[in-house]
């Protein structure tokens, strides 16, 4: 298999299948090495999600209790105060957190609402943080906004395959997430995208969801790795309950982050949804696999998290400290500016 260390963005499906097909121990070892050609081994970033604007989206997306479509029991709620939303990024920071993220449950955010989005990411960047947004789709004018505030990351998952995604979510495209993709990255803003396995998915999609990924022009600078928590009420929560389906094997999880990994070898691979319910072992295979940022706190958005004592207690048992200082591909992208 060529080139497994050196960034490339031509991966073909069967070259990712066959990762995913290699003998545990052997993927774990190749990317462990890979991970620690580009990344300090015993560090982790931390990052705090928080929701400024919950439920009511117009989106059908079957994993998410936000949707008008899913009986959840999730309320609809306003944007946030801007100072509600800085004092929560304060303490965010005071709990050694890097990056704050903010997600609003909007298809897209309209343009009364930009101003204050806007005094948000100067806010939070005056504190010192790394901002990252996921607000929906953007056009190329409200990118534009976000990047002349400062932000640093947007977020837009892909969540899927390009084949199972009409599966999942009916109410836009495939193709309408990598166009906010492309709007984001034309106006500089760093890329976060990922999505979701543990769908009901076969490990086809899960090869197609990394690829996707692995082609993009450039690859993104985070890429979350969620696993689906069943929520009753939701299309997926209730279609999966009380199946064998409802939890992604653990083994089958790690083989994707290693493969996300191999093929990304300069992103950051965050451990996302569905980590509190993962066990420590698993948790640390992750690490070894070349997972390296994971969502502190007790709440994601409207999911459960592991909170902030029981990831201390991992960290110290597995010898893991907090991240400091750049990304590797922000640095490297720095250097390059500063060269040309």
């Amino acid at each position: 298999m060529r080139g497994l260390s050196v960034t490339r963005t031509d991966w073909t499906r069967a070259e990712i299948a066959a990762l995913f097909d290699l003998p545990f121990t052997e993927l774990v070892f190749r990317a462990a090495e890979v991970h620690r050609a580009h990344h300090a081994a015993d560090q982790v970033q931390l990052c705090t999600l928080l929701s400024i604007k919950t439920g009511g989206c117009p989106e059908d997306c079957g994993y998410c209790a936000q949707s008008t479509s899913a009986n959840a029991g999730v309320a609809a709620t306003k944007l946030m105060d801007v100072r509600a939303v800085l004092q929560s990024a304060a303490q965010a920071r005071d709990a050694g957190s890097q990056r704050f993220c903010m997600g609003a449950a909007w298809r897209n955010p309209k343009d009364r609402d930009m101003p204050a989005i806007v005094e948000i990411v100067k806010g939070v960047r005056a504190m010192g943080l790394e901002t990252c947004m996921t607000l929906g789709m953007l056009t190329p004018k409200q990118s534009g906004m976000l990047a002349d505030a400062g932000l640093d990351y947007y977020n837009h998952n892909i969540d899927t395959s390009p084949e199972r995604y009409a599966e999942i979510i009916t109410t836009r495209t495939f193709e309408e997430r990598l166009e906010t993709l492309d709007h984001v990255r034309t106006a500089g803003i760093n890329v976060c995208s990922g999505g979701i396995v543990g769908m009901g998915e076969a490990r086809s999609d899960r090869v197609g969801f990394i690829h996707a990924l692995a082609t993009l022009p450039s690859h993104p600078e985070s890429v979350p790795i969620n696993a689906l928590v069943p929520i009753k009420g939701t299309v997926l929560g209730d279609m999966l309950a009380d199946t064998p389906l409802a939890k992604i094997d653990d083994i089958e999880f790690v083989r994707t982050v290693a493969v996300a990994r191999l093929t990304m070898p300069m992103s950051m691979v965050r451990l996302s949804a569905g980590r509190e319910s993962m066990s420590d072992a698993t948790q640390a295979l992750c690490f070894m696999a070349g997972a390296n940022s994971i969502f502190t706190g007790d709440r994601l958005l409207t999911a459960a998290n592991a909170g902030d004592d029981a990831d201390a207690a991992l960290f110290a048992r597995l010898g893991l400290t907090a991240m400091q200082g750049q990304e590797p591909m922000r640095a490297e992208r720095t250097c390059a500016a500063v060269s040309a």
